[in-house]
């Protein structure tokens, strides 16, 4: 397959799988821990005007699926790329880097959150997971043609 394609392909692929962990995550955490009594999680203005009902805990599942999504998408992206894999996966690190930013602004969070979400979900995630891709080239090598 054609290297540029293929790298194309690693982009769309990197941002989709991430978006899904990240969403998947998101979807289920309220499940596993509950939100405070009396906070409306369905909306952004709910969130906003409940923001400070939350504890440390109702922290955990934004921060593993911001890191996860990130992880899941760099991965990829490093696997199918044709070249210059650890480019491609901080690329897909920088693309939900500005999706968390993004969302700094639009949801107050406490500034512990947002200094811890924003320094290691995203960057470091998709370093790790270019390391762990390209690990051993032999075993992670997808055949497109």
């Amino acid at each position: 397959m054609n290297p540029i394609i293929r790298n194309i392909l690693a982009v769309i692929a990197g941002i989709v799988v991430g978006s899904i962990v990240n969403m998947g995550l998101i979807q289920v955490s309220g499940s596993i821990i509950p939100p405070p009594e009396g906070a409306d999680i369905t909306t952004t203005e709910g969130l906003k005007a409940t923001m400070h009902l939350f504890e440390p805990k109702h922290f955990i599942f934004p921060f593993l699926a911001h890191a996860l999504g990130t992880f899941a998408g760099a991965f990829v992206a490093a696997i199918v790329a044709a070249n210059h894999k650890l480019k491609f996966a901080l690329g897909i690190g920088v693309f939900f880097l500005a999706g968390g930013i993004a969302s700094v602004f639009m949801l107050p969070s406490p500034t512990w959150y947002t200094i811890v979400d924003l320094t290691l979900s995203y960057l470091p995630m998709a370093y790790l997971a270019s390391k762990l891709a390209t690990r051993n080239r032999s075993a992670t090598t997808v055949n497109l043609d």
